[in-house]
């Protein structure tokens, strides 16, 4: 049978399959593991506070003024007398008191957060170029020496404890750039550049997630922000400066490549050199593919490239003209990227 009828079957399963990976890094907002998201999670539980015991103390008089001016012995409301009981400013003034002192804490404790998370405690080292494109997310890592910058898609790499700058381009639609467990949604503008600045407090996979709508996949437009610490992060930058390395074996799939995809992607050391999707140097360092709709394995790989309409509907990937041969030597060269 030929891998082109089976392709897309094959991809909506594999897709299903993936989903649990990708639901256990939930989008958590109520949890913080940065000095950035650390104040906001505190002021988020705050105000969350201050309102239960607003809507509990509020429910509570409603309760109570109904049973203290309950009447039990006329069957025809209508017949009973308007009256006014004394004492009625008095709680009107005691409530407008007890909810300007709240108010007025909240909005102290809000501008105090604001400026605790405005700017980094020091300065930044690193500064990473993200640019929102439909539906993923590229990243150009910055430095004075142009030799040592290189670009990656879907995962964003940082160290642990150092503060990032990142400076959020508008590729071609309004995206929100927003990593919920280490700082709050910045907009990428077409035409602007936008700054803001993350630091991840320990070790681990923090997933993010375009919030601002962009189109038909724009649910399906994640990332993973990767925090390691410093020597795994700097082992992890001089392996993606390295360009790839086409063993004899792969010679053949590595043309197959520069001639169905080149024109799109880029693999350093080869002849692909597109800039309209995703830099693929080293494809298989990550851990997804495809904005995070599914787990980068050869068997999702294969599908992906196959038929992605079957795995992300709209995407701007076509689907490739490929035999059964040709895409397993395909598949095989990008095995080679890592």
């Amino acid at each position: 049978m030929s891998i082109r009828r089976v392709a897309p079957a094959a991809a909506a399963l594999l897709t299903l399959l993936a989903q649990p990976a990708a639901g256990q890094r939930p989008l958590g907002y109520l949890h913080g593991e940065g000095p950035k998201a650390w104040p906001v999670v505190q002021l988020t539980l705050g105000l969350l506070a201050i309102a239960c015991v607003v809507v509990i103390v509020t429910s509570a008089l409603v309760v109570v003024g109904i049973w203290r001016r309950r009447v039990t012995d006329i069957t025809d409301i209508r017949s009973v007398p308007p009256t006014r009981a004394g004492g009625g400013l008095r709680w009107i003034a005691i409530g407008l008191g007890i909810s300007g002192v709240a108010l007025l804490g909240s909005l102290i404790w809000t501008v105090v957060v604001l400026a605790a998370v405005n700017g980094p405690s020091r300065p930044t080292r690193l500064t990473i170029e993200v640019t929102g494109q439909q539906w993923w997310w590229k990243a150009r890592y910055l430095d004075d020496d142009p030799s040592q910058q290189f670009i990656t898609a879907g995962e964003i790499h940082i160290p642990v404890g150092e503060p990032v700058r990142v400076r959020l381009i508008g590729g071609d639609v309004i995206h929100s750039f927003w990593v919920p467990a280490l700082a709050g949604k910045m907009e990428t503008i077409p035409g602007q550049i936008n700054e803001t600045w993350i630091e991840a407090g320990q070790p681990g996979i923090y997933r993010g997630q375009c919030s601002e709508y962009c189109g038909v996949q724009h649910a399906h437009m994640g990332f993973l922000v990767v925090a390691d610490p410093a020597e795994k992060f700097a082992a992890w930058r001089a392996a993606q400066l390295r360009p790839a390395q086409v063993a004899v074996p792969q010679q053949t799939g590595a043309t197959l490549f520069v001639y169905h995809c080149g024109a799109c992607h880029t693999v350093r050391g080869t002849g692909a050199g597109g800039t309209v999707a995703p830099d693929l140097t080293h494809l298989m360092s990550r851990g997804i593919l495809a904005g995070d709709v599914v787990a980068n394995t050869i068997g999702n790989l294969a599908g992906w490239i196959a038929n992605p309409q079957g795995v992300k509907p709209g995407t701007r990937m076509p689907a490739q003209d490929l035999s059964g041969p040709e895409l397993q030597r395909v598949v095989g060269f990008l095995q080679t990227l890592k």
